[in-house]
């Protein structure tokens, strides 16, 4: 008789009816769980069968399941994502886990990620900062042939590696303060590398840094633990960049308003 690998694993699951409501830990049991699945599949079993028994299901955020869009913001036993390496919920593979494990599913915990309800939370704070300057606006007409602008490989390459952040808020779950700066510097720190961004680099500074200081998110005390729960790996030297193009634009603001004021 053929034999199976499959767990039983013991779930404890934050459970909240809505974002007034208060919230608990719920204690669930799900048996065959295959270690060939993610672990989002794995919630996706226990909801089929809280359907069956008729319970309400656990409301958790996905999409892609590719670690691309960062939206399944889950804490795994008190780590953002699971606290595994460069690796999103929906990258996490049931075959990390023991057969009998017992684990704890919460949603971020962040004042700028309020909970909706069980496992979901409103990341719309995210989407402000980036609405407040994580773009540029040249209109640049019919798109330059690739040659026309040299870029340097090494700044190119650390470009790219900013570009990276899915934005998945990881960074400030972790982080004591609650703090997006991780975020918000990679978004900087990408487009001030890059000749087209430069024109609109203080700008982008004082906006995206006023933006996200006012919806919520906390300051950066450099505890590092964001670059550690990074699923993209993320360096806090992009904090230290947005940093300097915040003093650079502040500096250059006031004395822009000084001189006017003299003349």
């Amino acid at each position: 008789m053929a034999t199976t690998n499959n767990m039983t694993l013991n779930l404890k699951i934050w459970r909240q009816k809505d974002k007034t409501s208060e919230g608990k830990l719920v204690d669930y049991r799900v048996e065959n769980v295959s270690p060939d699945m993610s672990f989002l599949e794995m919630i996706d079993v226990l909801n089929d069968q809280l359907v069956r028994k008729g319970e309400d299901t656990i409301a958790f955020d996905h999409d892609c399941r590719e670690g691309i869009c960062g939206m399944c913001s889950m804490m795994i036993n008190g780590k953002a994502h699971g606290g595994f390496k460069n690796t999103t919920t929906c990258q996490v593979h049931m075959r990390l886990y023991k057969d009998g494990d017992t684990v704890v599913i919460e949603p971020f915990r962040a004042k700028a990620f309020p909970i909706v309800k069980d496992l979901t939370v409103d990341r719309s704070a995210i989407d402000k900062v980036m609405a407040a300057g994580g773009f540029i606006t040249a209109n640049t007409g019919n798109a330059p042939d690739a040659n026309a602008m040299l870029i340097p490989k090494p700044v190119a390459d650390e470009a790219m590696d900013a570009a990276a952040c899915i934005g998945c808020g990881a960074c400030v779950a972790s982080c004591p303060n609650g703090s997006g700066m991780l975020f918000m510097g990679a978004k900087v720190s990408q487009l001030a590398l890059l000749p087209q961004g430069q024109p609109e680099s203080p700008k982008r500074a004082l906006n995206m840094v006023y933006t996200h200081d006012t919806v919520g998110f906390g300051n950066c005390t450099t505890h590092a633990e964001c670059e550690a729960t990074c699923p993209k790996g993320i360096s806090i030297e992009h904090i230290a960049r947005m940093n300097r193009e915040y003093l650079k634009a502040a500096f250059t603001y006031h004395e822009k308003n000084r001189s006017e004021g003299a003349g």
